[in-house]
């Protein structure tokens, strides 16, 4: 009997909106269920211990019409730049994991990396993987009953966890923790390393880039990333046996530019390829190797902010970009006023009031702080 009965895996169109060959999401259908409530009544109780994170779901903050568009005008700047960092890394896990990988994504940033790292393994070594959408929430580990459905379908060997970017490393951490239980309990043994396109905070070996550069896919919430959700872990709608659950928002399908993306960085693949090559050529093991430079630079601003907790430092462009469309930000960190891929930034902050202050010694290019709750 499958183990994951009680929750059938979802596919395109019946949930999400890409295409059912791209990826198939472990989670439960939760799109009737209400989860939304008021952002900083969220907030508060997140920070006071009187709720997690993953119980609720934050109203996404939709952008205007000028943030709209200059999301086009950032993925038409950045296409190349993205599909070199999704060839290097793609060519990194076929080298050194598995030659038929089973991708693994960690819902939601790393469901349309994977998807990319899926059509480069397609259309250059006509390599088809299986790739699948997982939740993993910090502090409570990651979907079990999700991998189980995976190893008992694929060799455990083949799996490969994919992120979007590394922050300070917390969904790393998370990862290799939740591995490590999971072998714990006789369950086979799986690599915990990420691969990712980006890894500012110096945390894997298996990236594109270690540059802090700005992810087209960070822009937006799930009007990017297939209209789905973050992922939901709430005993109240989650049972024994059951994948975690997300919500699809289909009301949003006119807004929906997923395939916008995808294709916009699938496209310039072909581009690519010689720098691809070249950049794994100069890549040494030394070079790769984390040294966790940014836990240790965010643990320097949580000291001179005076925050509580770690957890209200969200350092990276694509960090910065979740606070300011998902939580209550405080202020935003930038190590110069005008970098260019700092221009969605801005713009966000001026929309929501939050103030921009230049810090030049930044390890990162720019920093969130969410407001703490008094």
């Amino acid at each position: 009997m499958d183990i994951a009965a009680g929750t059938p895996p979802l596919r395109g169109p019946r949930f999400g909106s890409y295409g059912a060959d791209e990826v198939t999401w472990l989670l439960k259908n939760l799109s009737d269920v209400a989860l939304e409530g008021d952002l900083r009544e969220r907030e508060r109780r997140i920070q006071s211990g009187q709720a997690h994170y993953a119980e609720s779901l934050p109203i996404e903050y939709q952008p205007g019409p000028e943030y709209q568009e200059l999301f086009h005008a950032t993925l038409r700047s950045s296409a190349q730049r993205l599909a070199e960092a999704v060839g290097v890394v793609s060519e990194l896990i076929l080298a050194e994991r598995h030659s038929a990988p089973t991708l693994v994504s960690l819902a939601r940033a790393g469901t349309p990396v994977g998807i990319l790292i899926r059509r480069w393994m397609l259309a250059v070594h006509d390599i088809e993987p299986r790739h699948y959408t997982i939740s993993i929430v910090r502090a409570r580990g990651i979907d079990t009953v999700a991998l189980d459905h995976i190893v008992e379908r694929h060799p455990a060997e083949s799996v490969v966890f994919v992120d979007g970017w590394t922050g300070k490393g917390a969904i790393q951490r998370e990862l290799t923790d939740a591995v490590e239980e999971y072998t714990r309990a006789g369950r086979p043994q799986l690599h915990d390393e990420l691969a990712v396109l980006a890894d500012p905070g110096s945390c894997t070996t298996l990236h594109g880039t270690r540059d802090d550069f700005l992810i087209a896919s960070a822009c937006l919430n799930s009007t990017v990333s297939g209209l789905v959700s973050r992922t939901v872990l709430n005993a109240d709608h989650i049972g024994p046996g059951e994948f975690h659950g997300a919500k699809f928002y289909r009301h949003l399908t006119d807004f929906d530019v997923s395939e916008v993306f995808l294709d916009t960085v699938s496209a310039e693949f072909g581009a690519v390829a010689d720098r691809v090559r070249s950049t794994i050529a100069s890549m040494t093991p030394e070079s790769r190797r984390p040294d966790w430079s940014g836990w240790q630079s965010v643990e320097r601003i949580q000291t001179e902010y005076g925050l509580s907790s770690i957890n209200l430092v969200k350092p990276g462009v694509g960090e910065t970009t979740r606070v300011l469309l998902r939580r209550v930000p405080w202020r935003i960190l930038v190590r110069a006023d005008d970098l260019p891929e700092h221009r969605h930034i801005r713009l966000l902050a001026a929309e929501r009031g939050v103030p921009v202050e230049v810090s030049p010694d930044l390890a990162y290019s720019c920093v969130g702080l969410i407001k703490e709750d008094s």
